[in-house]
């Protein structure tokens, strides 16, 4: 009985993980007190993190029973400055393992593809925390379209080395490996789910981070989705250049001048965002500028 309910929880989580589209990216706009419910969170959060700690034992979130270091004390827990909506939120993340330095690659944007596993839960059913159990094979998620905690917190891990035989399953080790603990502003919010068991829930997430696309492009126009980001607020998603209702980064022509981005590479060495040709507008990237047309 046990397992089953744990499987339907993963899949339930699998379904709401990539509820939240690109351009509305929490499906709804209403009054709710989003500020409100932000400081309500971050309590119950934060009351959480006194009253548990981190068995490396068996890699499991536990109640404390006598002299254990909390979480609030924990060295390994990093805290995130998220702003949402022009809301500002608090990120919990617990680092057990960063991944591997030897990689060549950095740590994934909150735009780019991730292979994961995971475990979800709600802050509320402490008595269904477990060890890290992943069932199932690593899946592929886009940060850009995830819930927000998810977007920030796997920016902090780093992938493994891929241990794949040539005849066996794809496997990786030394991944980065934590938890996610986050505000139900980073999580689902007010809309939760078709249930709305998720609704305005806190939620923690045992992670486990394999690899990532480096510099994922998702209009393939030669210029990485996180670099589609002209007003620099850290958030390409809301970005539209030539005002078409489509986000630059889904855009293949950005400056909407017809001629396609990736075009627009002057110098031609597969970067349109370094190629500058108009003097009157000389900090102003040629892909950007709907007066120069290559």
């Amino acid at each position: 009985m046990k397992k089953a309910l744990k499987f339907s929880l993963k899949l339930f989580f699998a379904t709401l993980l990539i509820s939240c589209g690109a351009n509305n990216p929490f499906g709804t706009v209403d009054n709710f007190d989003h500020e409100g419910q932000a400081l309500i969170d971050n309590d119950s959060i934060m009351s959480f993190l006194d009253k548990h700690y981190f068995d490396t034992t068996i890699d499991s979130i536990k109640p404390i029973t006598s002299n254990q270091t909390p979480l609030s004390q924990d060295p390994n827990l990093i805290t995130m400055d998220v702003t949402e909506s022009e809301v500002d939120y608090k990120l919990y993340v617990y680092k057990l393992r960063e991944g591997n330095p030897n990689i060549d690659k950095g740590f994934p944007t909150v735009m780019d593809s991730v292979l994961v596993q995971y475990q979800g839960f709600s802050l509320e059913r402490t008595d269904s925390l477990a060890e890290f159990e992943f069932r199932g094979s690593p899946i592929w998620f886009q940060l850009n379209a995830v819930i927000r905690g998810w977007s920030h917190g796997f920016t902090n891990f780093k992938g493994g080395n891929n241990t794949s035989g040539n005849n066996g399953p794809i496997t990786f080790a030394d991944g980065g490996k934590g938890v996610l603990i986050m505000p139900s502003g980073l999580a689902y919010r007010n809309v939760g789910s078709g249930s709305g068991s998720l609704i305005n829930r806190s939620l923690i997430f045992y992670i486990e981070l394999f690899d990532f696309i480096e510099g994922t492009d998702h209009d393939n126009d030669g210029v990485p989705s996180y670099l589609e980001d002209p007003d620099g607020d850290g958030d390409p998603r809301n970005d539209d250049t030539d005002g078409d209702g489509i986000p630059n980064y889904i855009d293949f022509d950005d400056d909407g001048d017809l001629v396609p981005t990736r075009d627009e590479d002057a110098n031609g060495d597969g970067n349109p965002a370094n190629d500058f040709s108009d003097p009157n507008n000389p900090t102003l990237p040629d892909y950007l500028n709907p007066a120069i047309r290559q």
